[in-house]
């Protein structure tokens, strides 16, 4: 049996900025925020990679795992995040940003998504600054997130190719 490849693959709907143009200087402004420097790299990469695992989003995940590999991760701790609440690779850092996704992404019918001690957490490993850049982390996520369920686009090829015509 042949394995899919991205040559063969194609997305439900065709690139969104002919369409809506105004979503690339949403898209930008993000992108500026979460590069400012204030957090690694490496942490946005992890926490959006949890994001993508909890959306159940395949384009997502190949785009974290690929991002994540080509600054040099270990396989080990990007296997690893799906386990992260365990697995002893991440620092106290990481594992309150992993935290963070996962409280914002996750319903809680009995009380806050982000309780003041999880809140608490997070501003002991980061300042004003990289707590808000770590929100917007989770944010362009956010942004991006009907696009790759609805739309589809195709996993592993870049932006602005990632979509069939």
């Amino acid at each position: 049996m042949a394995t899919p490849t991205t040559t063969n693959l194609r997305s439900r709907m065709p690139n969104p900025l002919p369409f809506v143009p105004e979503m690339a200087v949403v898209g930008e402004g993000l992108h500026k925020v979460i590069k400012n420097g204030s957090i690694p790299q490496v942490t946005i990469h992890l926490l959006q990679l949890r994001a993508g695992q909890m959306l159940g989003s395949t384009y997502f995940t190949i785009r974290e795992t690929g991002n994540l590999r080509r600054i040099g991760e270990s396989e080990e701790r990007i296997t690893a995040v799906a386990t992260w609440h365990d697995a002893t690779y991440f620092s106290d850092a990481e594992r309150v940003a992993l935290e963070l996704v996962e409280a914002v992404l996750t319903p809680n019918p009995s009380g806050e998504r982000v309780p003041d001690e999880l809140y608490a957490k997070a501003s002991a490993h980061y300042d004003d600054k990289a707590m808000w850049s770590l929100i917007m982390a989770i944010a362009h996520i956010g942004f991006f997130t009907p696009a790759a369920l609805i739309a589809k686009p195709i996993p592993g090829m870049p932006p602005g190719q990632n979509y069939s015509e």
